[in-house]
């Protein structure tokens, strides 16, 4: 694989399935995500409510044509800084394949371009405490803990 010809491109209905296996291709995402085909009815329509939002940008990295990172960008407006946007980045993975390669490196640099290039002041994002080496990459790419998050997760059927 050769970095520089990396793309990134919005996802489409057809990245799905590569998308969903990334999300459960880890030690956390295994127990989260349900990887099945066809696919659960939720992936795809969570994809479609994605898709039709246009400050919600889900971003595949491609090696050739075939995805092997992946991410979620959302905009979003505050009343805070001045009224500001910030980004946040969610769902961040990289197919084993082409892990410590520096895909996830250069996703996170476009997103933070594309971010600065929606006008957003600040780009935030939560990583997994069971993580470490996801804190330390962050880190190494700017990112700073100023905060700490608080989840609250809410009962459904």
């Amino acid at each position: 694989m050769n970095l520089n010809q990396l793309t990134f491109r919005e996802a489409v209905q057809e990245d799905l399935d590569k998308i969903v296996f990334m999300l459960s291709d880890d030690k956390l995402g295994q127990k989260r995500e349900r990887y099945t085909r066809p696919l659960l009815e939720s992936y795809i329509k969570a994809f479609q409510s994605i898709d039709a939002d246009p400050n919600i940008e889900l971003i595949v990295a491609c090696d050739q044509e075939e995805a092997v990172g992946v991410l979620q960008l959302t905009m979003t407006p505050f009343l805070t800084h001045q009224g500001g946007w910030r980004a946040s980045i969610e769902g961040v993975r990289t197919a084993s394949s082409h892990r410590g390669k520096g895909v996830g490196s250069l996703l996170i640099k476009w997103a933070i371009q594309r971010a600065s290039n929606r006008g957003c002041h600040m780009i935030q994002l939560t990583t997994d405490k069971q993580r470490p080496e996801a804190r330390h990459f962050y880190k190494k790419l700017g990112f700073e803990a100023t905060h700490e998050g608080m989840k609250l997760h809410l009962p459904h059927e």
